[in-house]
């Protein structure tokens, strides 16, 4: 068996297609969409991402703003500012980058996003009400990661899902998610013993630990699902034997594609997806500002009412 190839770059171009026909749609009744993320400093890869975001907004039609922020913003200052822009009728939605500097509180900046602006789902708020099966914005990277594993077709109802990584805006959410789909998930962390023993079992493993290699083919069960969340960058040595960086997963791709029935590639997999959920999320937001959907209903699908339609040719 070989696995075949979840095609993040793909699926993630049939959503951002939907997310352009859809903010066209808003354009054309007088409802911009206009997205406004805040920089705190120079962070390399905060940087890389605000300008790859800027060029899919653009893409897809969505207005975009920057607003950069000295490396020595006080906590007051950035949680004034992001109360300002859920006060701007103008602005329909908000992202804050990160990391911030060492002096600053993510979660609390977080929670000064507004809940129906908050286009990551970040806000504790959000990705609290997924507890209760509903969500007004639900966090991008696990709806990136319900999204590929749909994309397989593969039943999730009853099925045995292993979640390595526990954290507040991937690994929780994410197993809340496939939880109302109907799967029985075990979530691992770094305090699990014997964690091939969870994994092995799993009909659906995800991993996201942010740890290259932590799973290898001694850990997956022959015909799994395997989603690789991580992104990590590596020093390796190529074919001339000089050092180069390389960006890896938290699987060994290499000993386990032998194993899987799927398996997403890093990169290429789940980042593209994420990105396009942002998107999405940012057409939720300013529907939910203009007052056309509620902020309560069904968790938001990977791509609206057609998702079924999102499969792996």
């Amino acid at each position: 068996m070989t696995a075949r190839i979840i095609d993040g770059k793909a699926l993630a171009a049939q959503v951002r297609q939907q997310v352009a026909s859809d903010v066209a749609q808003l354009r054309g009744v007088g409802r911009p969409v206009r997205l406004t993320a805040v920089l705190v400093g120079k962070s390399p890869a905060a940087c890389v991402y605000a300008r790859n975001q800027a060029l899919a907004c653009r893409e897809v039609g969505v207005e975009y703003s920057l607003r950069e922020l000295p490396v020595t913003v006080t906590q007051d200052e950035l949680d004034r500012l992001l109360r300002e822009l859920a006060a701007d009728r103008s602005v329909t939605g908000i992202m804050l980058h990160l990391p911030l500097p060492e002096h600053l509180h993510t979660q609390q900046a977080q929670y000064a996003i507004d809940v129906i602006k908050d286009v990551e789902g970040v806000n504790p708020s959000n990705i609290g009400h997924v507890v209760y099966g509903y969500s007004i914005i639900a966090p991008c990277t696990a709806l990136a990661v319900l999204a590929l594993v749909e994309s397989t077709a593969v039943s999730l109802r009853g099925a045995e899902v292993t979640l390595v990584g526990a954290s507040r805006i991937a690994g929780k959410p994410t197993a809340l998610l496939l939880t109302e789909r109907g799967a029985t998930v075990t979530l691992c962390h770094i305090h699990t013993r014997d964690l091939a023993a969870h994994t092995q079992r799993a009909e659906i493993l995800i991993v996201a630990a942010g740890k290259a290699g932590l799973i290898d083919r001694r850990h997956v069960r022959p015909g799994a699902v395997v989603i690789d969340v991580g992104i990590n960058r590596i020093d390796t040595t190529d074919a001339n034997g000089k050092t180069v960086r390389k960006t890896v997963g938290d699987v060994d791709f290499d000993s386990v594609v032998p194993l899987a029935s799927w398996i997403t590639p890093v990169p290429g997999g789940v980042g593209p997806m994420t990105l396009a959920m942002l998107l999405r999320n940012t057409v939720r937001a300013a529907r939910l500002v203009y007052g056309l959907e509620q902020p309560f209903g069904k968790i938001p699908g990977p791509v609206s009412e057609s998702r079924r339609e999102l499969r792996i040719p």
